[in-house]
């Protein structure tokens, strides 16, 4: 099975002027992705005592009558997906995307994706934008990047990131995706979520599995093609504070995830303008993303997931972490083993 990859350009080209790009582009995207939701949630409820009450009503009039649109495939803006701004992101870490096998347009696909990192930053990039050319990599491919359902309760944050192609990791969501009369749906689900989080350990792979089972079902209903996909790296970009299991803190993390349904992680990158100093810019490690199909005349995906031993996300990690399977010089670390993690 060949390999392909869409490579950022080589780090000894970029002047002065494109490392500042990239950080502007790294940067924004976490400022957006931990403020921007908040941000215009409190902003459409203090206008609503202001002379400016006119622009909240409107929203939230046009909220109502828009609420079921996450649910019903979103509205994908393929101008946003192919800003410049998004391959000044990729480049700066920088984000790849490995393509080991073809991906036919006459089908479905469910993605099962590990590790969920910090921000999803790899995922993003590779199938919420068009910065790696996975259109172009797999063409008739339609890919959508299912998140926390709850984030299509907040004003103006919704409709961006619908904007990408985003759409909530819900039963009513994805089998509106998947029973569209157009194949080349392709659903990438965190698997993991917002507990492996946790456990975003630079160096390590750490995946939440075990009672993990619903995308499976999503795929054995619809008939689609469960690929597992791994994004190296990307553990490596923030430090976090990673409480022991049975300590209070890790108590406290748990019992917010289940009231709220995300975690509260400590992390944190360098600093804006200073390397040596602590900030929200992420550190600029590596991100490989890669998949695996399995050859012809092997098990159905989906029932290997289902039944299988070991499970097919390890299998691929530990694979590609084996010299013999890295694509070029530039591909991911070995790291010494992986982590199942129990679920809560």
């Amino acid at each position: 099975m060949g390999v392909a990859t869409a490579p950022p350009p080589p780090t000894t080209s970029k002047t002065l002027q494109k490392q500042y790009l990239e950080a502007v582009g790294a940067y924004q995207y976490v400022l957006t992705f931990l403020f921007m939701g908040p941000f215009f949630s409190l902003l459409v409820f203090v206008l609503l005592f202001t002379s400016l009450w006119t622009f909240s009503v409107v929203y939230l009039v046009w909220l109502y009558v828009d609420w079921d649109t996450p649910n019903q495939g979103g509205r994908r803006s393929e101008w946003i997906r192919n800003q410049a701004i998004w391959r000044q992101l990729r480049d700066y870490y920088p984000v790849k995307l490995v393509k080991t096998a073809e991906l036919l347009p006459d089908q479905n696909y469910v993605l099962g994706a590990h590790p969920h990192g910090i921000m999803c930053t790899g995922f993003l990039c590779n199938f919420s934008t068009e910065s790696n050319g996975f259109s172009q990599l797999f063409p008739g491919l339609r890919p959508r990047l299912a998140v926390l359902a709850g984030l299509f309760y907040l004003p103006v944050y919704r409709d961006y990131i619908m904007s990408f192609g985003l759409c909530p990791v819900s039963r009513q969501s994805l089998d509106f995706i998947l029973s569209q009369p157009q194949l080349g749906q392709a659903v990438v689900i965190m698997v993991g979520g917002a507990h492996e989080a946790l456990y975003s350990v630079p160096g390590e792979h750490c995946v939440t599995l075990q009672k993990r089972k619903g995308f499976v079902r999503l795929a054995l209903r619809h008939g689609a093609s469960l690929v597992p996909v791994y994004s190296f790296g990307e553990n490596d970009i923030f430090r976090v504070k990673a409480f022991a299991t049975g300590s209070w803190q890790h108590w406290c993390q748990l019992t917010f995830k289940k009231l709220m349904g995300f975690s509260p992680c400590i992390f944190w990158g360098r600093g804006l303008f200073s390397a040596t100093s602590w900030g929200l810019l992420p550190f600029a490690a590596p991100i490989t993303t890669v998949g695996e199909c399995p050859p012809p005349g092997r098990q159905p995906p989906a029932a290997e997931w289902a039944s299988g031993t070991p499970h097919p996300p390890v299998s691929l990690s530990l694979q590609w972490a084996a010299p013999s399977r890295s694509p070029s010089a530039s591909a991911p670390p070995r790291r010494k083993s992986i982590t199942i993690m129990p679920s809560t």
